[in-house]
């Protein structure tokens, strides 16, 4: 993007010719159209040249143009898209059509920037910077083999393009081919051993092979690497690759057991200032990450279970004192885990009889095919949370982590909430400090190297109504609007990224309890989980099918994904 934006300088010279254009020539020209001027100063030259209404056409077109930059270096897309599309009005422009489609790109409107990138292309000549952008847009689409394709075409104009090489990598490794990941990775780091960001995907690809020591060496030299030499690209916001480049090299200390420099790393992660939704994702995760490593290397409390508790993890390993807990291993390929949770003997609000069925049958299925299993069932607050945050712990090492959960749940301030049996839901401050924020839980398994499938048998409605407990045989707390759609599915950096999360039940419905042993959509989950060779999310298909026929229609199940190829629960 910004080699293009360099060239797009010759227009300036064009632009002050004008003998009308003397003020604007000698004050403000510069400021507007150097690609290298702070943002604001940028945007109030261009303002300023605007006011002054001299210009027309295609002169006024690149006013337009380099402001929409300088909205681009604030990350204010949409002002980027106004003034974008206002240039390409007076005069279209392969380097409009590119800014407006990167800009598109940065909201998630990968559709659209594909148009405008297609566009730019139309107009000429072939440019290896648009077929980059492009091919990240298919990326972003999880179209893997088409965004390879435009990367091709980006290495094959531009043989030296670190970025297309490095990217090419991101998309090889995103469909399972490590070797070739690898491969381009090294490619670009050759090409320019000065750029972090191949170093860091080379993090995450040593990670998913298990070799963390390299993984914590790259992981070294790319934060070196930030400090010394921060981005200069304008499309790179300030601190995300230092940022990024601290929550890698945490995750890898994490898996191999040095939980005192994972901390650190995550403490750092932490006290950088953040600009952008990529990196406050990873400092989402690293606030989460700390928190477990800070537990994994305390003493082991001696507490009793809750009467209100019935866990069961399978296998479980045996803990006799209270000696700080073991280092796990290496993360070892393949490792499946699963937590399951089955809430239903509520004590404030109306029961629900099929929960805890319904979580024997999905821990069953799934340890059926091979997982490891953390199961419970009727969890009260404490036991609920600290089951979850063993889970989180002990997900940093597999490959693959499932999270099912049957019971209320329930939305405040647009932020999804698991419901133990013991709280009590009133309206107040601290009622959500009660309950399990499903976003802790997205973001303590955000990690781009693990598979997560997230699958919530839950009510999808708001507990702020007064009718709190008029649930009837329901999962419903109330007849208000439903559970929030997790936003945070590929927003930026690592968050989300290779994460499926499923619902029972669409946005503003009720999930029902069903008149059987287990709810309509734990029964059709549990019978098509371990179905050999079919794809996750084929099989969530299937099970929307079964659900909405034995309802009637009474019961759509929804889903959101942001995996980074096809997966398997059951070997083909």
């Amino acid at each position: 993007m910004r080699r293009l934006l360099v060239a797009l300088s010759l227009l300036a010279a064009t632009l002050w010719s004008a003998p009308a254009a003397a003020q604007a020539r000698n004050q403000l020209g510069p400021l507007c159209t150097t690609d290298t001027t702070p943002a604001d100063k940028m945007i109030d030259a261009c303002n300023k040249i605007i006011a002054l209404k001299v210009f027309r056409g295609e002169q006024l077109a690149t006013i337009h143009f380099w402001r929409a930059v300088g909205w681009n270096k604030k990350g204010d897309y949409s002002k980027v898209i106004t003034d974008a599309t206002e240039a390409i009005r007076l005069q279209p422009s392969q380097a409009a059509y590119n800014l407006r489609g990167s800009a598109y790109y940065d909201k998630g409107d990968y559709e659209i920037a594909i148009s405008d990138f297609d566009d730019a292309l139309k107009l000429g000549p072939p440019s290896g910077t648009i077929f980059h952008n492009r091919a990240n847009a298919w990326r972003g689409k999880h179209d893997y083999a088409k965004a390879i394709a435009d990367y091709d075409l980006a290495i094959k104009a531009d043989p030296k393009s670190a970025f297309s090489f490095q990217n090419r990598g991101i998309s090889k490794q995103a469909l399972g081919d490590l070797d070739g990941a690898l491969a381009d990775i090294n490619q670009a780091i050759r090409l320019d051993p000065t750029l972090p960001q191949p170093l860091i995907n080379r993090t995450a690809i040593w990670r998913a092979k298990g070799d963390l020591d390299r993984a914590i060496a790259d992981g070294s030299e790319a934060i070196r690497l930030a400090k010394e030499k921060p981005p200069v690209n304008i499309m790179t916001p300030p601190n995300s690759v230092l940022i990024s480049g601290y929550t890698h090299r945490a995750l890898a200390y994490e898996a191999k057991g040095d939980y005192g420099r994972a901390r650190e790393d995550y403490n750092a992660t932490l006290a950088i200032v953040a600009s952008d939704a990529g990196s406050k994702a990873n400092q989402a995760t690293a606030k989460v990450r700390l928190s477990l490593v800070t537990d994994a290397a305390a003493p082991i409390p001696r507490d009793a279970p809750s009467p209100a508790t019935q866990p069961t993890t399978t296998p479980a390993p045996q803990r006799t004192d209270a000696a700080p807990a073991p280092s796990p291993g290496p993360a070892a390929r393949g490792a499946r885990m699963a937590l399951i949770i089955g809430n239903g003997a509520y004590v404030h609000v109306k029961p629900l009889p099929n929960p805890a069925n319904d979580a024997r049958a999905v821990a069953k299925s799934l340890r059926d095919i091979g997982f490891t299993v953390s199961e419970g069932v009727d969890l009260d607050r404490a036991a609920m949370q600290k089951m979850t945050r063993d889970f989180l712990r002990e997900a940093a090492r597999a490959q693959v982590a499932v999270v099912y959960y049957a019971g209320h749940g329930v939305q405040v301030d647009g932020r999804n909430y698991l419901i133990p049996v013991d709280v009590a839901l009133k309206p107040g401050a601290g009622m959500t400090e009660a309950m399990i924020d499903m976003d802790t839980i997205m973001a303590g398994l955000d990690d781009q190297v693990r598979t997560n499938i997230l699958i919530f048998d839950a009510c999808r409605n708001n507990p702020m109504a007064q009718q709190v407990a008029s649930a009837g045989s329901s999962r419903a707390i109330e007849g208000a609007s439903g559970l929030a759609a997790p936003t945070s599915l590929g927003t930026g950096a690592t968050l989300g990224a290779g994460t499926l999360i499923a619902f029972a039940t669409a946005p503003g419905q009720v999930a029902l309890d069903g008149e059987g042993a287990n709810s309509p959509f734990s029964a059709a989950l549990s019978r098509h989980l371990g179905t050999p060779g079919l794809e996750v999310q084929q099989m969530l298909t299937r099970v929307r099918a079964e659900v909405v026929s034995s309802t009637r229609n009474k019961q759509v199940p929804w889903s959101n994904s942001s995996l980074l190829g096809e997966v398997y629960l059951a070997e083909k």
